[in-house]
């Protein structure tokens, strides 16, 4: 009997295991009612966003919920510091934090490690760490400016002798999502700031800023704190995409630099919106540095651009994990959003395929989400499938690189170029009784990590090697 596990099967395959033979496109077609197809289209033609506040058609099975797929006990939820706190030993692996952590000589001979082994990988030409993929690495090195006020310098609508823009949450909504979008986001979502969702803004930047909120209509900052006007409720989430056939090649330089690039991206995005704010006559209070400002995944939850995942991180129905998330604060009244439930997190119970391709085994193998957090990086209030930064952080140290091997073997991380990927992502949201069968067919298919670094510099990509055509 053949292994699906462990042998490649092509599609027709696929296809004939499940009888479904010529009629299969008629069923595929029957399966996704109402679905814009994802696919890459030469003769693309814009047309209108879906409704007044700019969203998009998403796909059918993709439902609007009040309350996200993960349980949050905001009473049990404070401020996350970002930056590392070695009173308390809590904060973000990042930066100071690993080296408290793990203790200051550990980081230090992981480090002369890192470096030894990037170089030694150079001098030997070594598949996704040459000379070739480390000078791309380094194109992404250029400084985008990054701040939490913006660059304010655009004339502002009193330079204009006019009075600020005015119009409905939904139409305030529509134009920013325009904006952004064409300023490169993937997807958008708006949260508004309550009681609850204000946990989500750190206590302490990683820069080691705090950050207060304060009644005082205008933004500002000092050496030791950025203030954050009450009036800037309105927290702006956006994702952009990262190319699926360069981190495939994760764990190398060249799988490495797509994240570094889309960091650039956003940070470039996060500039123009702020000007684009000011414009119009409103702030907009942006990440000072990378990961700054808010936690990125939790603001994609509630803003329903995706759902928590095994990952510990953002799946989206459209591009899987294959995104990062950016956040921004404002104070012009938009349309905001609800959390989404298109059966991702339920997918993750069974799935367990980011945790098996963890090679320093820093994802979580258990069934079900748990409460209990795994170290002072992760903070507490919800229930999540929580990840070993240190691990994690400790394996980037040995292979020279941020890795990214989960993101790529995600069953999500396939765009919907054929209407299977969609079926499957359909089947999953609503028959989990499905979810091992699929997870089964992503292995046969052959799905995951490219191993040939080289064929990508022989690759014809699109723009940013991401295709968004289907998002319009």
């Amino acid at each position: 009997m053949t292994d699906l596990g462990k042998t490649k099967l092509s599609r027709r395959d696929f296809l004939r295991l499940l009888g479904l033979g010529a009629g299969a496109t008629a069923v595929g077609m029957a399966a996704k009612p109402m679905v814009q197809p994802m696919v890459k289209n030469p003769s693309f033609e814009a047309r209108p966003f879906a409704d007044e506040a700019g969203r998009s058609q998403r796909p059918w099975w993709v439902k609007t919920v009040d309350q996200p797929t993960i349980e949050i006990d905001w009473a049990k939820m404070n401020r996350f510091s970002e930056a590392y706190n070695p009173e308390t030993k809590t904060g973000s692996v990042r930066g100071k934090g690993f080296g408290g952590y793990v203790g200051a000589d550990k980081e230090k001979e992981l480090n002369a490690q890192s470096a030894a082994f990037l170089k030694k990988s150079v001098q030997d030409n070594k598949p996704g760490y040459s000379l070739k993929d480390q000078a791309l690495n380094s194109s992404h090195g250029l400084s985008v400016a990054q701040s939490f006020l913006g660059p304010q310098k655009a004339k502002t609508p009193e330079d204009w002798g006019v009075s600020k823009w005015t119009g409905t949450p939904e139409e305030a909504a529509r134009i920013l999502r325009a904006a952004l979008r064409h300023n490169g986001a993937a997807t958008v979502g708006f949260v508004e700031l309550d009681e609850n969702t204000k946990k989500l803004i750190y206590s302490v930047d990683p820069d080691g800023k705090k950050l207060e909120f304060t009644d005082n209509p205008e933004a500002s900052e000092d050496d030791t704190t950025r203030y954050i006007p009450n009036t800037a409720k309105y927290v702006i989430v956006y994702t952009v995409q990262m190319s699926e056939e360069t981190l495939k090649r994760a764990p190398t330089v060249l799988g490495s630099q797509t994240t570094a690039l889309a960091y650039k991206r956003g940070r470039q995005i996060q500039g123009s919106i702020q000007e684009f704010l000011r414009g119009l006559g409103y702030m907009g209070l942006g990440e000072s540095t990378t990961n700054a400002l808010g936690i990125a995944p939790a603001f994609g939850v509630m803003a329903g651009l995706g759902e928590l995942s095994r990952l510990n991180r953002l799946i989206t129905p459209e591009f899987g994990p294959m995104v990062r998330v950016f956040k921004m604060l404002t104070d012009l009244p938009v349309a905001i959003d609800k959390p989404i439930d298109a059966g991702i997190m339920k997918f993750c119970a069974n799935c367990k395929k980011c945790a098996e391709a963890c090679a320093p085994g820093a994802l979580s193998f258990d069934t079900e989400p748990t409460w209990e957090t795994r170290g002072g990086w992760n903070n507490p209030g919800h229930k999540a499938y929580f990840e070993d930064s240190t691990k994690c952080m400790t394996y980037w140290k040995q292979v020279g690189t941020n890795c990214g091997v989960c993101f790529a073997v995600c069953p999500f991380a396939k765009k919907d170029k054929a209407w299977i990927h969609e079926w499957v992502k359909a089947t999953a949201s609503t028959a989990p009784v499905m979810d091992g069968f699929m997870r089964t067919m992503d292995d046969a298919f052959g799905y995951g990590v490219e191993k040939d670094q080289e064929a990508w510099w022989h690759m014809d990509l699109p723009e940013y090697g991401a295709d968004s055509s289907g998002m319009l």
